[in-house]
């Protein structure tokens, strides 16, 4: 089964994402730990994640690049509550696939729900055997 990890220093933020998500079907693990994050991404128990800016004090400029050095088909969600171009291009480089800003409304969960919706899309198209 497909899985998705939310990562996040912000505790309502992950909640939020979490119900989001589970109620849309998805196999949704949360965690505020980047231990936890790799052993998720080693396992393949996680194909998608959304990550904050910030993570278990680390930047996700940082972890992005180890991320993806544990998987490199991982499809990651960068969610921020803002990012400069310059940073956005850096992370895009270590192989984002999209940047969201943080919801503050409810009708701005849409976005996210598309990203991940359009990741799992593409994950199946192109690897159709997960």
């Amino acid at each position: 089964m497909l899985g998705l990890l939310i990562a996040d220093n912000d505790t309502e933020a992950r909640k939020q994402l979490a119900e989001l998500f589970i109620e849309a079907g998805y196999n949704v693990i949360v965690t505020n730990s980047a231990a936890n994050a790799l052993y998720g991404i080693l396992k393949k128990t996680a194909q998608v994640v959304i990550i904050g800016s910030e993570f278990d004090d680390f930047k996700a400029g940082e972890l992005i690049p180890l991320l993806k050095k544990c998987n490199r088909n991982l499809t990651i969600i960068l969610v921020s509550d803002d990012a400069s171009l310059p940073v956005i291009r850096k992370l895009r480089k270590e192989g984002i696939f999209y940047h969201a800003l943080r919801p503050v409304l409810p009708e701005d969960k849409e976005e996210i729900r598309l990203a991940v919706r359009c990741a799992f899309d593409s994950l199946m198209r192109c690897c159709p055997a997960r």
